[in-house]
This record gives C-alpha cells, sequence and structure tokens, in this order.
C-alpha cells in the first residue's frame, strides 16, 4: 500500500511513499510458529491494536496442538521492542487509570501468561526496553545479537514497569543484579543480561538466525507432550515447594505419561533409531 502524490505534471513528479508497515504476523511452519512485531517506524513499540493482536495470537497458539514452539521477535534489526507506543493515547491516562486497566496476561499478553504450554524463544535482534523486556521476560529461552541492548527504563519517565517487569525480574536473576537494574532504569548489553542469566545465548546478529534454528532443533527432537508437561509443571507449581509440586496431577502431565509420544520413545531407543514423534 502507498500513498500517491500529487504532482504539477510530467516532470516534477515524486516518488510514492510507502506507509509505515503495522502489524503483528504470526506465521506456522514444520510446527513452529513465529510472531513478528512489525512496526519499526516507532521501534516496534505495542500500542493497543498490537496487543489485542498479540493476545489474539497466544489464544490461538494455546488451542492448536500441532504448535510444538515459538518464536518472537521484532521486526528489522534496530529494535526487538522498546515497549509501550509512548506516541499512543495510552500515555494520556494517569498512572492510576493504566494501573487499573492492566492486562492480566502481562505485557504482549504474554510476561505474566501462564496457560502457553509450548516454548517460546525470545529472538532479541535489537532493544529489548520496557514492555519489550518484559516480553523477554516472558519467554522460555533467550536468544540476543551482540547488539541487543535491554532494560526496564519506566522510571526514566515516571512511570513502572507493572506489566511483569518489577516482579518477573527478581524472580529470573541474582536480587542485587535486579535491582541494580530496577532501580536505575539503566540498559544493560546481551553479554551482561548473559554474565546475570537471563539470557541463553549470544552471538554475533548475522548468527542470530542460526542460533534460534538450534534451539529450535533441539526442542522439536524431544517428544512434544514431554515439553509441554515440563513448561505446564514449571509455569504452575512456583509458588508450592519441590514435593508439593510433583503431587500435582497437571493435565499435561497426566496426558505426557499416557501418550502414544511414550510408547514411540521406548520403541525408538529400543530399536537404535530416531524417534517419530506423534505428538499425542
Amino acid at each position: 500500500m502507498s500513498v500517491e502524490s500529487t504532482t504539477a505534471g510530467p516532470a516534477s513528479a515524486a516518488p510514492a511513499v510507502p506507509d509505515a508497515v503495522d502489524e503483528v504476523t504470526l506465521t506456522i511452519e514444520n510446527h513452529v510458529a513465529t510472531v513478528v512485531i512489525d512496526r519499526q517506524h516507532v521501534l516496534n513499540a505495542v500500542d493497543g491494536r498490537a496487543q489485542a493482536r498479540l493476545n489474539e495470537i497466544w489464544e490461538q497458539l494455546e488451542a492448536d496442538a500441532d504448535v510444538r514452539a515459538v518464536v518472537i521477535t521484532g521486526a528489522g534489526t534496530r529494535a526487538f521492542c522498546v515497549g509501550a507506543d509512548m506516541s499512543s493515547a495510552a500515555v494520556d491516562k494517569t498512572g492510576l487509570e493504566y494501573w487499573a486497566g492492566l492486562d492480566p496476561n502481562g505485557f504482549g499478553g504474554l510476561s505474566l501468561r501462564t496457560t502457553l504450554d509450548v516454548p517460546v524463544i525470545a529472538r532479541v535482534n535489537g532493544y529489548a526496553l520496557g514492555g519489550g523486556m518484559e516480553i523477554v521476560l516472558g519467554a522460555d529461552i533467550v536468544v540476543a545479537a551482540d547488539t541487543a541492548r535491554f532494560g526496564l527504563t519506566e522510571p526514566r519517565v515516571g512511570r513502572l514497569a507493572l506489566d511483569g517487569g518489577i516482579h518477573q525480574l527478581v524472580r529470573r536473576i541474582p536480587y542485587t543484579q535486579a535491582m541494580g537494574m530496577l532501580l536505575t532504569g539503566r540498559k544493560a548489553d546481551a553479554a551482561e543480561m548473559q554474565s546475570m542469566g537471563l539470557v541463553n545465548e549470544v552471538v554475533p546478529a548475522e548468527e542470530l538466525d542460526a542460533a534460534v534454528l538450534r534451539w529450535l532443533d533441539s526442542i522439536l527432537a524431544c517428544a512434544p507432550t514431554s515439553v509441554r508437561a515440563v513448561k505446564q509443571m514449571v509455569a504452575r507449581t512456583g509458588h508450592l515447594t519441590a514435593a508439593e509440586a510433583r503431587g500435582l496431577r497437571l493435565p499435561a502431565l497426566m496426558a505426557a505419561l499416557d501418550s502414544e509420544d511414550s510408547a514411540e520413545g521406548v520403541r525408538a531407543f529400543q530399536e537404535k533409531r530416531p524417534p517419530v514423534w506423534p505428538g499425542r
């Protein structure tokens, strides 16, 4: 789609200027869903429409038993996501009004979501700030370009990282490291975040896709029902002791224990061949 320029004559014709792309896309191929925030004109910041679309996508993926892993990223090379779109109407709300309308699933519908039982890989290709870092905190595996930068910068604009940032960060990395970021709103590079334990792998930007594929291959080599059970057990038992958690009969756990995947895994081991997972 493009905007045509008004012309005074053939000699003064100007080239068409393309509209800024403003969308969140979902593609599914070979059991892998890829979610791309494509709002490069605002460094992939999320407005109300994008937030709603992301929630739609997560709900769709929760209902799709064929999907075994998810990758979320930002379009382009500059930013993964820089959080809320500060040019949108949301910034006209007071802090209390914003707090009253918080999404129960967190920023991007992901940072606090506990019902998506497949692994989510954050492919961090650039800035992951504010809500963008909250999305990262909602992922299970984080692969970052060496040019990526992270931060919960809300205090620097008089706001708070209430969509999962504050409460998730102190649960993911050591307390003093988390507070060092939360109390200053500072940014950290990918190598530093890896040293804190938040990032799994840091690679040169040109190797980012290859690194993500390696993680996907490792996930897809495992039984889908086992992977779902692991994700569900971790997501839903964090408030319990290990002994209490082991005793819960969670749906994904019971399905995995009585699955075709379980039988196939044993057969493949006995027959000395790679398993072919039915996914059920």
